[in-house]
């Protein structure tokens, strides 16, 4: 992670922790599957179809790992905090997750390989980059 990165992680942090900000920024903090410790950072929570989903713009990063190991994980928001298990999807099922995700969060553009508009076929062959989760309560 960057300087830039550690920067803007820390302001979208502090305003999240203040309940400030987009609604769906969350705090998300999973067990590290190496230390064990908990790690935290800011994540973009959407409800699309009545289910919520955290998406990885960035790709295959720690958090990705961490949540592939540890299944579970809880979601911070203005002091309110909730347990999810969480269930990777791949392939179509993830489409409508990936679409409504680059629509509300342009700013993650430039990472992505496809747009919100682009075929379900492309859309397809960027879920592996792209991890998507469907969380439910434990």
């Amino acid at each position: 992670m960057s300087g830039i990165q550690r920067v803007i992680n820390a302001v979208y942090r502090w305003l999240t922790e203040r309940g400030l900000g987009a609604d769906f920024r969350h705090i998300l903090t999973v067990r590290g599957r190496r230390s064990g410790e908990p790690r935290s950072l800011p994540v973009d929570v959407l409800e699309v179809d009545g289910s919520r989903w955290l998406v990885s713009p960035y790709g295959i990063v720690p958090w990705v790992h961490n949540v592939r190991a540890a299944g579970e994980l809880t979601l911070r928001r203005a002091g309110a905090e909730t347990g999810w298990r969480a269930t990777e999807v791949r392939g179509a099922e993830a489409v409508p997750v990936i679409r409504a995700y680059l629509r509300a969060v342009p700013v993650t553009r430039p990472y992505w390989e496809v747009t919100a508009d682009s075929p379900e076929a492309e859309i397809v062959a960027a879920v592996p980059k792209h991890p998507v989760f469907r969380l439910v309560p434990p």
